[in-house]
């Protein structure tokens, strides 16, 4: 089992969410509006200043569970989704899991996402 966590532009969710309803096998996902900043920010300025403390980019942050084999097409769809060719589009980041439960039914495993 698997957990991504994409961070995208606000303004490509529909267009991902859309795609990835698209993608068999997929149990669901969770959005988590966020707030952040990238290496771009840095310019030339040696502290960071006031404004950058507020100067924050509104992002969205998708969590998903999967199973090892949607992986690669998940990611796949994230990536053509949301890329606009400009810089800061986002990053998706792909972890083990060790384990997951299903509250409501006991089921572990695989079965349980």
């Amino acid at each position: 089992m698997k957990k991504i966590e994409a961070y995208i532009k606000s303004h490509r969710l529909d267009s991902v969410t859309a795609a990835l309803r698209q993608v068999q096998g997929l149990t669901g996902l969770t959005v988590i509006q966020a707030h952040g900043f990238g290496r771009g920010h840095q310019g030339t300025e040696v502290h960071p200043t006031v404004e950058m403390v507020h100067d924050l980019n509104a992002v969205v942050r998708l969590e998903i569970f999967c199973r090892d084999e949607l992986v690669q097409e998940i990611t796949t769809v994230i990536q053509a989704k949301s890329h606009t060719g400009l810089r800061g589009d986002g990053k998706i980041y792909v972890l083990p899991v060790e384990q997951a439960i299903r509250i409501s039914s006991s089921e572990e495993g695989p079965l349980a996402v």
